[in-house]
Formats: structure tokens, C-alpha cells, sequence
């Protein structure tokens, strides 16, 4: 067995020190040449290790200035080694040759060497080298001192290794979650917040710095939930063995809601205690949204279809009774009537297909030029004749120039529109139709007096199916496809639409339409914002 001297010792255990304390590769190694060169009496120091190309490459120099650098690569080119009992060991005379080289261009006149190989676990690491400007050679118990630094060093490349690995896996986990479009959350046994990514943030409103530390339920309160949560089951004494998965909604004010499905996964360590459970926040509105479209959808339309069928049959099946003699008032009003429920189920089936194509993407237009003022009074004069209780007043320039569309779609808008504020307006009142033209687009507004849209259901009121929420939407009929028709066809002609309104105060329902080729006004785009929001 091996004994060192005091000097020795003292280094060496400085040495496991600078291990044990810092995780700098660089300033470890460097360390470990200086006290290597001193215990050696050497002048002249130098490690390398071998990069990812299996290079060797210097990373710790003693002794020179690193200027001189270059011209040591005699000793870092093509090393020979052999396998002996006392590991990788580069050859006497190789290494002598080269010195000479080194030593001429530097002229730092080296005169002895002593090369120790860096290995762990047969693997070929790198090189120490030390060097005498005398000609004392170095002893074999010298170079098993040396052999002794050459350990500590193969061991700080392990433990850097170790640690950059880690470093890089820890790194790589962090962007995974951080960038992960569900929610994920990391709470410790007691269901404290340790981790939570971005998209939970955005979902809960908590901004990460504040979030950690709290509890689960506190950051991820769910409303409406199908099954307890399992982090107060925690609280109450109770296990969590395996995963638990419960569904509910996440309620902001302000904010739209968001139903979301939430898995908690217990994580144990060796001795079955819990450690950390990750929870996984999943966005299902989208996927509860068609679910209950779907549902929305047989519902509206059985009884959208229903009703008319019902009455048509009913009143047919009354004008043919043989054992009644109608006078010509009663049949015409029954036939008005069977006519104007087939126009209605014509109407909704039309919707049908139009929303049909329209999904598909086999919407076609017929494009050309269309008088809009002209169109708008046609249109007006229809919805006069159908309603007594409101005053439809058009407010068009005449010199409004022609769009560039498809007319019958244009038509299909504005009906719509003004169905809408017939109907959402059941009070009566005026309903104002306009438009102005502004650079390359014409703007038209329908303008109602009833009840209003609250903001918070502005957002999907364009929505296939969807209808505002308000006691007057059971006593109106309407499948949900109107407005969700006149966005797709605006949209389609290259326009957009929107609203404006409170409740209570009416709605205005904007939408532009292209002005035909050669006859654009050249005004510019800002005054068409501000003149839109004051109509």
C-alpha cells in the first residue's frame, strides 16, 4: 500500500476538497494540475481532455503564458497507448520525441516529463502531463502521485458529466413542460404547489411565482366537478394509490369558461411513501362544445322541423274533413298558413345545407356587380310587410358605390340580420338599415331597439347553433344558423362583421363588403372604424 508524506497528503486532501465543493470542471482541473506540478516540483503543467470528436483539447495550463498553447500539439496529436497493469500508459519514448519538439518551439527549454493518462473504466479521458526545465528525472513513485491527481481528475469529468447530464435531462424536462399545451402542475404530498407551466397559468389566471407555494384547489378551484378532489381527500387522512381523473370548469370572471379534465398521478418513492403527484390539465371545452352541439342540434332541429310539419299536417288534414263545409276565408287562411310554414321548413333546410357546405368548404359565390342601396330596399320592403310593430327606416346614400358579390348571399345577410332584429326586438320599435362606403369597402349596419347582447356572450354569438341565453329565446324560433350563415357568407366575400351592443339598449350588427373594381372612394381605413362604432 501506498503511503504519502505529509506535503502530499495535504494537497491531496485539498484536492478532494475543491471536489467536494465546487461543480466548476475547469476550476477543479486547474486545481488539480497546480497541486500536482507543486507536490512534483514541476515547472510546467498541462491537462487535456478529449472533446466529442475525440480530440484532445487543453483545459487546464500551468507555468506559460496560453499564448504558447499551439505549439504543444506535438504532445496532443495521434497518442499511442498500451494496456498495463496499471492502466492506459503512453509509451517512454514517444512521449520523449515529442517533448523535444515542444520544448524547441516554445523555448522554454522542457528537459523531463512525466504523462499520466486520465481513465475511468477503460475509457480514455484525457492526459496530464507535468514538465522539469532540470534534468532530475522523474521517480516511479512520482508517477504514481501523479497517477493519484490523474484520479481525482478522471473523477471530477465523471462528476461534471453526471452533472451536465442532469443539468441537460432537468433543462429538457423544463421545456417540455413549460412549452406543453396542457396544463401541468407539480405539488408535493401535502398538494403544495412546486411546478406549474404556462398554459395552467393562462388557464387559472395565477401567474407562476404567485401560484407556488399555494394548494392545488386554491390555484385549480373547479366548478361543477363530477368527482372529489383528491388532494382535500388528502387532508382528511385519506390515501391516493392511484390515479384519479374528475372533469369540471374553470370560472373567471371576465373570462370565457373552460371545461377542463384533470388526471393526478401519485409518484412513491422505494418505500411506497407519497413524494409528488403530477396533475395534468386537459382543455376539453372544445370536445363539451360539441358535445353539446350535438345535442343542441337534435334538439333545435326536431323541433324546429317538428313544429311546421305539425302544423301543416294539422291543417291539411283539417281542409280535407269531409263532414265540414269550409267557407273560402277559413281555407284561404288555412292554405296561408300550410304555404308559410313550407317556406319556413324550405328555409331551414336550406340553412341546413348552406352550414353543410360552408363546413365542407363547398361554398360558392356568384360574383358581380351588385346595387346595394337597391338591394337593401328590396329587401326592407319584404320585412315591412311581415311586421306592424316596427319602423324599418334605411338610411343609404345615393351615390353609394356598387359591391362586388354574390347578390342572392348579400340578400341571405341582410335577411338574416333583419330577422334577427325583428325578432330580439319584440317590443316594436325603429330598425335602421344603412351603409357608407370608405376606401375599398362599403359598411352596412342593422340597428335594433330590444333587449341587447351581453358582452359576455358577444364572443360566440357567431357560433353554429348558438343562441343568446335570455327567457325571450324559448318564445322565438330559430335554429342558431343566422348569424353562423352571415359570418361564413361576409367572410366569404372577403368582409368581416361584428357587433356592438349593451343590454337592454339594442344591437348594431356591422359587416363590410368589397366595392367592385374602379370605383373605390380612396378614404382612408381610420375614419370607417370611428364612423362603424357611432352607427
Amino acid at each position: 500500500m501506498l503511503s504519502y508524506p505529509l506535503p502530499q497528503y495535504h494537497y491531496l486532501l485539498e484536492v478532494t476538497r475543491t471536489l467536494a465543493s465546487s461543480l466548476d470542471l475547469h476550476e477543479v482541473l486547474q486545481r488539480i494540475l497546480e497541486s500536482a506540478a507543486h507536490i512534483l516540483q514541476g515547472q510546467v503543467g498541462l491537462l487535456a481532455l478529449r472533446n466529442r470528436q475525440g480530440q484532445l483539447q487543453v483545459v487546464a495550463a500551468y507555468g506559460f503564458p496560453r499564448t504558447l498553447l499551439p505549439r504543444f500539439r506535438p504532445l496532443l496529436e495521434d497518442i499511442p497507448y498500451s494496456r498495463t497493469d496499471m492502466g492506459f500508459r503512453l509509451s517512454r519514448q514517444d512521449v520523449l520525441a515529442r517533448l523535444r519538439l515542444v520544448s524547441e518551439a516554445t523555448q522554454l527549454n522542457l528537459r523531463q516529463v512525466v504523462a499520466i493518462p486520465l481513465a475511468l473504466e477503460d475509457e480514455f479521458l484525457g492526459i496530464i502531463y507535468i514538465f522539469r526545465t532540470s534534468d532530475e528525472p522523474f521517480t516511479l513513485e512520482e508517477e504514481y502521485l501523479l497517477r493519484a491527481f490523474a484520479d481525482h481528475a478522471a473523477i471530477a469529468v465523471r462528476n461534471a458529466r453526471l452533472y451536465t447530464e442532469l443539468q441537460l435531462e432537468r433543462n429538457r424536462l423544463r421545456t417540455i413542460i413549460e412549452n406543453s399545451a396542457d396544463g401541468i402542475m407539480i405539488v408535493d404530498a401535502r398538494c403544495r404547489i412546486e411546478v406549474i407551466n404556462r398554459a395552467l397559468s393562462r388557464m387559472t389566471g395565477w401567474p407562476p411565482e404567485r401560484a407556488r407555494g399555494k394548494t392545488a384547489g386554491t390555484v385549480l378551484h373547479l366548478e361543477n366537478a363530477t368527482a372529489p378532489d383528491p388532494c382535500e381527500g388528502l387532508k382528511r387522512g385519506e390515501t391516493l394509490k392511484e390515479q384519479v381523473y374528475r372533469e369540471g370548469d374553470i370560472i373567471r370572471p371576465g373570462h370565457p369558461r373552460i371545461t377542463v379534465g384533470v388526471t393526478y398521478t401519485p409518484v412513491f418513492d422505494e418505500e411506497g411513501n407519497l413524494q409528488y403527484i403530477i396533475i395534468n390539465v386537459n382543455d376539453i371545452t372544445r370536445f363539451r362544445e360539441a358535445e353539446e352541439m350535438k345535442s343542441t342540434f337534435i334538439s333545435v332541429i326536431s323541433h324546429e322541423l317538428k313544429t311546421p310539419v305539425a302544423l301543416i299536417k294539422g291543417y291539411a288534414a283539417t281542409l280535407r274533413r269531409e263532414d265540414v263545409q269550409w267557407d273560402e276565408e277559413t281555407i284561404r287562411e288555412g292554405l296561408a298558413i300550410i304555404e308559410e310554414e313550407a317556406d319556413r321548413l324550405n328555409q331551414l333546410i336550406d340553412n341546413l345545407l348552406d352550414a353543410s357546405r360552408i363546413q365542407a368548404g363547398g361554398l360558392k359565390l356568384e360574383k358581380e356587380e351588385v346595387d346595394l342601396r337597391d338591394l337593401i330596399q328590396k329587401v326592407v320592403k319584404g320585412f315591412r310587410v311581415q311586421t306592424a310593430a316596427h319602423k324599418i327606416v334605411i338610411d343609404v346614400p345615393e351615390d353609394l358605390p356598387p359591391v362586388w358579390g354574390d347578390r342572392e348571399r348579400i340578400r341571405q345577410i341582410l335577411s338574416n340580420l333583419l330577422s334577427n332584429a325583428v325578432k330580439y326586438s319584440p317590443k316594436g320599435g325603429v330598425i335602421r338599415v344603412g351603409a357608407w362606403a370608405e376606401g375599398d369597402y362599403v359598411t352596412v349596419y342593422v340597428a335594433d331597439q330590444g333587449i341587447g347582447i351581453p358582452e359576455e356572450e358577444q364572443a360566440r354569438l357567431f357560433d353554429k347553433f348558438y343562441r343568446v341565453d335570455s327567457s325571450l329565446r324559448r318564445h322565438t324560433k330559430g335554429a342558431g344558423l343566422g348569424l353562423y350563415l352571415a359570418k361564413a357568407l361576409v367572410e366569404a366575400h372577403g368582409g368581416r362583421i361584428w357587433v356592438h351592443s349593451r343590454p337592454g339598449e339594442g344591437a348594431t350588427f356591422f359587416f363590410t363588403l368589397p366595392i367592385a373594381k374602379g370605383t373605390s372612394t380612396g378614404r382612408e381605413e381610420g375614419d370607417y372604424n370611428d364612423k362603424g362604432a357611432e352607427g
